[in-house]
C-alpha cells in the first residue's frame, strides 16, 4: 500500500512539473497585421484558435495596426516580433536599410489586378488608351500598370491617372474612372458582384509582371536565431493544413468571438476565393522566384540595389 501511494505521489509530482514547465515555456510572440483583420489572415487565426501556437510553446498576440505603415518599422525597431507585409514593400524597405528578413509566406500568389466594369467598353488593356485609371497608392501600383500597358504597346502617358484613395469600386460605379489598378481580386471583384456591377480583371502575372508572394511574414534579422520563429512557422503550417482540409470548420473559428462582425457576404466570398492562394508550406522559400522579382523591381526603378538574397529572405532552420 505504501509503495502504491509512493508511486501515485511520484506520478502526481511529475504531472505537476510537466504542467508547470509547459506554462513557463509559453513564449510570447507579437504579430502585427498589415491592415484590419480579413480572410487574408485566416491561417494565423486558425492556428491560434486550434491551439497550434500553444502546442509549440508560444503565446501569440495578433494586433491590427492603427497605421498600416507602422508594423515593419516596429519590427525593425525591436518593438514587435513579426509583421505581415508585402513582398514588394519588403524589398523597398530593405533598400532603405531596415534590418528585416522574410521568414514565411501567407499568400503565395499576387492578388493585385487591373479591373474594369464587365459590361463596359474596355475589353482589352489596349482599349485603355486615352482613358482614366484610378489608383490607391502610387509607386508599386504605377509600376504594375506601366508594365501591363507596355505589353500592349502603350505608355503611362497614354492614360490619365487619378488617385481615388481606397474608393476603387465606387470610382468605377460612378464613372469617375474607366479602370482601377490595385484592386484585390478576392475582395473588389466580389464587392462589385454583390453590388450587381460585376467587374473584369486583368491579372498582373499574366501581363508582364513576374509572379510574387502577396502577403509575407517578416522579422528583425538580428533576432531570427531565436527558436520561437521556427516554432511559429511550424504552427502556422499546421494551421494552413487544417484550413484547407476543413474550410467550413475553419470559417467558424475565424469569425469566433470579437471577429463575429466579419460574418457577411463579402468576407464569405473572399474566404472562398483566398483559400487556394494560401501557402501550403509557409516557411518554404523559392529563391529563384524571389531573386527574379527583386531584379524586376530594380529594373523598374522601384529599388536601387538588390542585396544578397540570404540577407533579406530566408528559410528558417
Amino acid at each position: 500500500m505504501k509503495k502504491l501511494r509512493l508511486k501515485l505521489l511520484t506520478a502526481m509530482i511529475m504531472v505537476m512539473c510537466c504542467v508547470t514547465t509547459s506554462a513557463m515555456a509559453q513564449e510570447k510572440v507579437t504579430v502585427l497585421l498589415d491592415w484590419f483583420v480579413n480572410p487574408d489572415h485566416a491561417p494565423l487565426f486558425v492556428a491560434l484558435e486550434k491551439g497550434y501556437f500553444a502546442d509549440h510553446g508560444l503565446e501569440v498576440e495578433i494586433i491590427a495596426p492603427s497605421n498600416p505603415n507602422d508594423p515593419p518599422k516596429l519590427v525593425a525597431a525591436g518593438k514587435a516580433d513579426i509583421a505581415v507585409s508585402y513582398q514588394h514593400q519588403h524589398q523597398m524597405q530593405i533598400d532603405q536599410g531596415l534590418p528585416l528578413v522574410r521568414i514565411a509566406t501567407l499568400i503565395a500568389t499576387p492578388l493585385n489586378s487591373l479591373v474594369v466594369l464587365a459590361d463596359g467598353p474596355i475589353k482589352t488593356i489596349a482599349d485603355l488608351k486615352g482613358k482614366t485609371i484610378g489608383y490607391s497608392v502610387g509607386g508599386f501600383e504605377t509600376v504594375l500598370l506601366k508594365v501591363m500597358l507596355e505589353q500592349k504597346g502603350l505608355e503611362l502617358s497614354d492614360v490619365k491617372l487619378v488617385n481615388v484613395n481606397f474608393s476603387l469600386s465606387p470610382s468605377l460605379f460612378t464613372g469617375q474612372v474607366d479602370a482601377v489598378i490595385g484592386a484585390f481580386r478576392n475582395f473588389e471583384l466580389n464587392q462589385m458582384d454583390i453590388e450587381k456591377r460585376p467587374g473584369k480583371a486583368f491579372y498582373v502575372e499574366e501581363n508582364g509582371v513576374p509572379a510574387y508572394d502577396e502577403l509575407i511574414l517578416i522579422a528583425n534579422k538580428n533576432q531570427i536565431s531565436d527558436s520561437k520563429f521556427r516554432r511559429f512557422v511550424d504552427a502556422l503550417e499546421e494551421g494552413v493544413q487544417y484550413l484547407v482540409n476543413h474550410p467550413d470548420e475553419s470559417w467558424k473559428l475565424f469569425i469566433k468571438g470579437e471577429r463575429k462582425n466579419l460574418d457577411d457576404e463579402l468576407n464569405r466570398r473572399a474566404w472562398r476565393d483566398t483559400l487556394p492562394r494560401f501557402a501550403l508550406r509557409p516557411g518554404a522559400l523559392d529563391q529563384q522566384r524571389y531573386q527574379r522579382f527583386a531584379e524586376f523591381l530594380q529594373k523598374q526603378g522601384t529599388v536601387k540595389n538588390v542585396p544578397p538574397l540570404e540577407s533579406w529572405a530566408i528559410e528558417l532552420r
